[in-house]
């Protein structure tokens, strides 16, 4: 147990620690059987590989996906929510955010893959985040409602939500017409017949894009739940996860000179001279104010200066973050993560920190966020374990869906090809910049586009079912979001006493 947590746990620690793992590490499962049908229903249904060998295929690529991934959609779900409950994760509200948004994310997931209806994990959990997000607010004095809402990394989110199924919907349309202009074989344009799978290359085409449709989800989904593990364990076991412990010496020296050239810096701007007389308290008020409404005053730069001089100080004589003393650690989290959210902000604005010293605060910035933006491989580990564990069951209801339902013909060997191949790249490419798009959607969306292209037609009375939980996907969660996280906030503060 010290190994993974760095110091003894009390029972109670463990059973909070334990609840809160079990539940995260249940939201992957899930979503890898809610999810599993995305990469398997075409390979099913052109016969291409049987079904308990699609699943086995995708689950092992799922996992790897998961092992490998790069932690960037991880940690743009992070900055989903609200400031406070970040900085503040190891409080009751910050684990009581940590249990709404799961449960009420599990609690969809299964609800739509019960009607088999191939509805977004993303949109779930965003959904969830703005719930609690609103109602943090609601629930905090002389704070505006929705106030404690990334809305900007919120808009960014959902336009790439938006547009993913619109380009899986366009691109492969059009990639089966290329297909068609290019590729006389008339078998590729023709369903099944009987259990005949199809000619050679097909078929190893169909198995290339299940290998990369798997591995882009498990690479971008299975980082959703990282990031929540990771706020789990931020909170609960600070001494040994609020830090990247393993961050190079050579690094920690680099950060401790730039943070020294950047005090030099900052001490230079209007109204800095207030940090002398400013306390931490007011400080991280004042950034995260900051953060939650933009506006740039004389106390921003005063606090920001005084956050900076704070992290320059914890790194005086330090070599590695180990020397870091254990108890100082979560406070010097809080404050790299306030610096660095703060300095990305101004940097994206014009005027705040003169044009010379911008490059320098920026790369100060950057070395800020390797100290907190990690991902040990551990939690890698059984984050794909748990995804890859959920592919392997539970697929057949959505896959149903996909393969049978929403065209009014059956998928022919063309079809399968083009919307996978559009739906890898696409994930892939989201994964890249960190976005977290839904697999759901890209490949729901090609398949109506290639039946469309193939004037097949689509079932209207089912791609309405599926618009419909889609566009209810977001204020559904948002108020389970918001309930759960209301109730939990009432069981951690007054059952548990957890302030």
């Amino acid at each position: 147990m010290e190994a993974l947590f760095g110091t003894a746990l009390g029972t109670g620690t463990i059973l909070l620690l334990g609840c809160a793992l079990l539940l995260a590490l249940s939201f992957e499962f899930v979503n890898g059987f809610h999810d599993t049908a995305n990469a398997v229903a075409t390979v099913v249904y052109t016969h291409t590989l049987r079904p308990g060998h699609a699943v086995a295929w995708s689950a092992f690529w799922n996992f790897l996906g998961a092992l490998t991934s790069s932690g960037a959609v991880a940690f743009g779900i992070v900055a989903l929510l609200p400031v406070e409950l970040i900085v503040n994760v190891g409080s009751g509200a910050g684990v009581a955010m940590v249990f709404a948004l799961l449960v009420s994310a599990i609690v969809w997931n299964i609800g739509t893959w019960y009607l088999g209806l191939p509805a977004s994990s993303s949109h779930t959990l965003i959904g969830s985040i703005v719930g609690v997000g609103l109602m943090n607010s609601w629930l905090t004095a002389n704070t505006e409602l929705g106030e404690g809402v990334n809305w900007g990394k919120v808009g960014d989110t959902a336009l790439s939500l938006l547009i993913s199924p619109a380009i899986g919907f366009v691109c492969a349309a059009l990639l089966l017409l290329l297909a068609r202009a290019l590729l006389r074989n008339p078998a590729l344009y023709q369903a099944p017949v009987g259990k005949q799978p199809p000619p050679l290359p097909v078929r190893a085409l169909l198995v290339l894009t299940c290998t990369g449709v798997s591995f882009a989800h498990g690479s971008n989904d299975g980082q959703k739940g990282m990031g929540l593990i990771m706020l789990v364990l931020i909170g609960i076991v600070p001494s040994m996860y609020a830090l990247n412990l393993d961050v190079e010496p050579q690094s920690v020296a680099r950060l401790a000179q730039s943070a020294r050239a950047s005090v030099a810096i900052l001490e230079k701007l209007p109204g800095a001279a207030g940090a002398e007389e400013m306390s931490e308290e007011r400080a991280q008020e004042a950034l995260s104010l900051y953060l939650r409404k933009g506006k740039v005053e004389d106390d921003t730069r005063a606090a920001l200066l005084r956050k900076t001089r704070a992290i320059e100080r914890a790194l005086i004589g330090v070599n590695a973050l180990t020397e870091v003393p254990p108890q100082a650690r979560a406070n010097l989290r809080s404050d790299v993560f306030l610096v660095a959210q703060s300095i990305a902000k101004m940097a994206r604005g014009d005027g705040v920190f003169p044009a010379a010293n911008k490059a320098a605060l920026v790369e100060f910035q950057h070395e800020l966020k390797q100290v907190t933006t990690f991902i040990p491989t551990w939690v890698k580990a059984v984050t794909a374990l748990a995804l890859g564990l959920g592919t392997m069951v539970g697929w057949k209801r959505i896959a149903i869906t996909i393969g049978e339902k929403i065209g009014k013909v059956h998928l022919t060997y063309a079809q399968g090809a083009a919307a996978e191949l559009v739906a890898m790249a696409t994930i892939s490419v989201a994964d890249r910049y960190g976005l977290p798009v839904s697999t759901t959607h890209v490949l729901s969306s090609g398949i109506a586009g290639t039946m469309v292209a193939n004037k097949a037609g689509v079932q209207g009375d089912v791609v309405r079912r599926i618009l419909l939980a889609w566009a209810l996907t977001l204020p559904v969660c948002m108020f389970l979001g918001a309930t759960l996280f209301a109730a939990a906030l009432f069981i951690v503060l007054r059952l548990f006493g957890l302030h």
